[in-house]
Parts: structure tokens; sequence; C-alpha cells
């Protein structure tokens, strides 16, 4: 699935069984909840917190398409193409850091 597709099938499920998107403020308070859910998921399964007998069956992946969906319904509501948003991102990064990480020390 392409990044344009999946703004289009995000947005056919929000008409069709949302409603319609929340507001930005809610989905940008939405967006944060839902990061740290995988920030509690990564700091206990791999960090050195102990992970709860409750939270040993919860699903990372899962847990980031419920990031990944509030993500594109803020980009949608904001008129954003995450696939040419995401491509002028790589373009940045690759003319800013082409050498920078291979001559960090800490990554041999």
């Amino acid at each position: 699935m392409h990044i344009k597709e999946a703004q289009e099938i995000v947005d056919k499920w929000i008409k069709e069984f949302g409603v319609r998107y929340f507001n930005e403020l809610t989905n940008t308070a939405m967006l944060m909840e839902e990061v740290g859910e995988v920030a509690r998921i990564m700091a206990r399964r791999f960090g050195e917190q102990s992970e709860k007998e409750s939270d040993k069956n919860k699903d990372l992946g899962d847990e980031m398409a419920d990031v990944l969906f509030v993500l594109i319904c803020l980009a949608n509501q904001t008129g954003i193409d995450l696939e040419e948003a995401m491509r002028k991102n790589l373009d940045k990064k690759t003319n800013r850091d082409s050498d920078r990480h291979h001559n960090n020390e800490k990554l041999k």
C-alpha cells in the first residue's frame, strides 16, 4: 500500500464509519496518546522498566498502526500529501546527513 492510498482509505473510513474527522487539536492530543502507548510498550518490552502482566499481550504493531492512523487523519485534515512530504524529507536528510553517520565513531 502506498502512503497516498492509505490517506484515501483513512478518509473513506472516516466518512463511512467515523461520521467526520475530530478537530485538529483533538487529533493532535489523540496522536500524543497513541505515541504514549507505543512508548510504554517500548520502555517495558525493550527498555529497563518491568513489563506489567496486563501489557504483555499488547500488540506493538497494532499500537504503531494507531499512531499512523491518527497521523494520516491530521495530514488529510491539513492538506498534507504525506507521500510527497516523506520524499522531500528523505531528500533533506540525504543532503544534510550523507556522511554524518558514517563518520560517527559511536556507531562503529
